[in-house]
């Protein structure tokens, strides 16, 4: 579902990913952990076609990012660590203008909106501006406008930021959900514990560099995630 292949990319003489080469198939959960400025956020960026990389291939369900960018987008959705959401719309305006852009039809569209809408509890807000919403409410509207087509590939980067206890138990399940079904998720986070419990991948990016990946009980062994994750940062400063 989504394949990297040798992904290099650099800002002038910073080397910020390195050759790293990665592939996630459906039915997978992939945790994508690393320190501050380990190149998480770039490596995401550039499987959404947001960012261009010096060298590397990246395929989503099959299909070139560089090569055909328009079909690839079409097959994923991606959730930033803060939503950059049109602050002049209502709600519903910007969840109708997200399933235009995907030609989603009125009548799914509508069952998707109110089905997600009660699951994170914003309903009563979608009438509301964008403006006036929180950060955690950005981040569920933010989290329907990406489940909104059915994307095949979800790319998150940080998504339990910001929200409350129920919403994040109620994304983990969607998140099992979406695989069940066949797609697959690749997100990236700090939060360990929530990578060993739900996750079935693991990633570790340190300083550019793939220094660990695979099944998330081979990675971490007899060890927690965190164990192991403390290890490697570790040698690096030994």
């Amino acid at each position: 579902m989504l394949k990297i292949e040798h992904l290099t990319k650099t800002y002038g003489s910073k080397t910020a990913v390195d050759d790293l080469s990665l592939e996630i198939k459906p039915g997978e959960i992939c945790a994508f952990i690393g320190h501050n400025g380990a190149g998480k956020t770039t490596t995401i960026k550039a499987c959404c076609g947001l960012l261009t990389p010096d060298s590397g291939e990246i395929y989503i369900d099959g299909i070139s990012v560089a090569g055909e960018p328009v079909k690839a987008k079409s097959r994923l959705a991606y959730i930033p660590d803060n939503p950059d959401l049109y602050d002049f719309m209502t709600g519903i305006q910007y969840l109708n203008f997200t399933a235009d852009i995907f030609g989603v039809g009125e009548s799914e569209r509508n069952e998707k909106i109110s089905r997600y809408a009660g699951v994170f509890g914003i309903t009563q807000a979608l009438g509301q501006a964008v403006g006036t919403y929180s950060h955690g409410m950005k981040q569920k509207l933010a989290l329907i406008s990406a489940l909104i087509h059915s994307p095949k590939l979800i790319i998150m980067d940080e998504p339990f930021v910001g929200l409350d206890p129920k919403a994040s138990h109620e994304l983990k399940a969607l998140m099992r959900g979406i695989c069940s079904d066949g797609g697959a998720i690749f997100f990236s986070t700090h939060v360990l514990e929530v990578a060993e419990k739900l996750c079935s991948r693991v990633a570790i990016i340190r300083n550019g560099k793939l220094v660990r990946f695979g099944e998330m009980e081979k990675v971490r062994g007899d060890e927690s995630l965190e164990s192991v994750f403390l290890e490697l940062e570790g040698g690096e400063n030994a």
